[in-house]
Formats: structure tokens, sequence, C-alpha cells
């Protein structure tokens, strides 16, 4: 990043951006500055400038003027959205199933992750729809500044982390709206043996896989580290990384049958998880 290229002499940094398609759209995220590394302008290119300047350089020297608009605004207060659905026999042990509120302002944040905060409400609404009667609290969060630093996830655990052994598991779903076939898992081996019931149930309309992961969702990163098991759904991601922090990220590329679907996933997992017999291995 901007800080090797300063540390070799650079005096601005051009990327290439990380998205997956090629649409002349330019890809947004953090940019963050080593301590021991002059602070150099720093930009993202589209696909097709990038490859553009290559073939430039390939002819000889290249001249570039850059203008960069961006800027730090001071902090506003904001917060999390959390409602529980309270356990009707262990009330005091949690699961958390959560989405992230804001998004970068190219687009409207749609994929990621209004999409997240659709899917955890809805399927606390399934669970009330059907009139289940979860044993233990069920918490939808909407988290608020996770592209920004994670503000409303510390503030949980500042606020929460004296009650880790209470949490039960966490949920994040933060990987759009495409197909779920599956649930990644950050916990011990064992749990997949706990959830084969439920993973028969989902096999059903495809989605049975899981795949265990060191990481599964930026918010509820702080459960993970304190070893409370975690998950997210697996999803379609072909074309995640097309809109994913880019102008395109707008409600059209939402399919509701597929965001629907993901509701559907969560909402078993997190109800089984719910009425477990035992605990889950940590």
């Amino acid at each position: 990043g901007p800080s090797a290229a300063a540390r070799q002499g650079a005096v601005a940094c051009l990327i290439r951006s990380v998205g997956g398609a090629d649409y002349r759209l330019p890809h947004t995220g953090q940019t963050k500055y080593a301590d021991d590394a002059p602070k150099i302008p720093a930009g993202a290119v589209t696909a097709e400038d990038a490859d553009l300047i290559v073939d430039l350089v390939r002819q000889g020297p290249v001249k570039m003027k850059l203008i960069l608009t961006p800027q730090q605004l001071p902090d506003v207060e904001s917060y999390n959205v959390i409602g529980d659905i309270k356990g009707s026999e262990h009330p005091e042990q949690i699961i958390i199933v959560s989405g992230h509120l804001d998004s970068w302002d190219l687009g409207t944040g749609a994929v990621d992750d209004g999409a997240g905060v659709a899917v955890s409400m809805e399927a606390a609404n399934l669970i009330q729809k059907l009139h289940l009667k979860p044993k233990r609290t069920i918490r939808v969060i909407a988290w608020m500044n996770e592209e920004n630093g994670l503000a409303g996830s510390k503030q949980y655990e500042k606020d929460h982390r004296e009650e880790w052994s209470n949490h039960f598991a966490a949920m994040e779903t933060d990987g759009g709206a495409g197909h779920p076939i599956g649930i990644n898992i950050k916990g011990k081996f064992e749990i997949k043996k706990l959830l084969a019931p439920v993973l028969a149930v989902l096999q059903e309309s495809g989605a049975g896989g899981t795949n265990f992961a060191e990481h599964v969702g930026a918010d509820i990163q702080p459960m993970e580290k304190a070893d409370v098991p975690a998950f997210s759904p697996i999803q379609d991601s072909r074309f995640y990384f097309n809109y994913h922090h880019t102008a395109a990220d707008t409600l059209d590329k939402i399919v509701p049958k597929e965001l629907a679907e993901n509701s559907a996933v969560v909402a078993v997992v997190t109800y089984a998880l719910a009425n477990m017999e035992q605990p889950l291995p940590r």
C-alpha cells in the first residue's frame, strides 16, 4: 500500500481496484498508514485505467495529475440497533444474529450490508410468525460503523465482555444476498456433528454444506476471539465483488428470492441453536 510505496520514495500511490468486474467502477475502502512511513496520497483506479497506465508505461515515461477529494470528518454519535426475543427457559443465554448498518457512500449499501441487516431481521420475524418459542434469547443486532473502525462492535464488547460465557453463539451475514449453500463455522469440529440434523434439513434446499473458517464476521470477531462459536451463511459470491464498495452497490442487485432463502437458512440455524439440549463445545 501507500506506506510501502512511501518507503521506496514514492510521492503518491495508485492501486488497481480489487473488484471482480470490468465496468470501469473504482472500488473504495479504508486506507491504513504505517507509523514509520510518510503519509502520501493514495487512491484506487479502475481495472481498465490500470491496464491503460501499464500500456503507457511500456511506451515510456508517464506523467499523472491526481485530484483526490477524500476527507476525514469528525466522529458523530451513532448507535447499534438491538432487539431481543427473550428465551423461554434460558433467557440469560444469547444467540447473536446480525449484519451492519453502515456502508460506503458510493452506492446505497444494498449488498454490503443492507442485505445482512434485512436477513437478520427477517430471520427473527419468521421465528415470531411461526409462533416458535426459542429456549435461549435471540438477539438481533444491526451493527454501526463496521466499515470505518468497528466502533459498534467495540462498544458491544466493552459493554458485554463480562457476559461472553452466556453468549451461546454468534452469527453475522455480511456477504451479500447470493443463494445460500451452507454454513461457515468458527469453532470446534464437534459442532458439525451436533448440527447434523439441522444440516440435513438445510440440504433439502441445497444449503447443507459446511466450512470451518478462521474468521466468519468482522463485528462478531471479539466473540470469536473469546471462543464463542460463530457462524455465517456460505453464499454464492461469484458476483459480490462486482458491486462491493462501488457505486453499483444498489438495491437492484438484490434478488428477493435469494434474500428470502438466506433469511430461511439463518432462521433455521438460529432456532436450532436456541433450542439445543447441550452447550456447544468451546
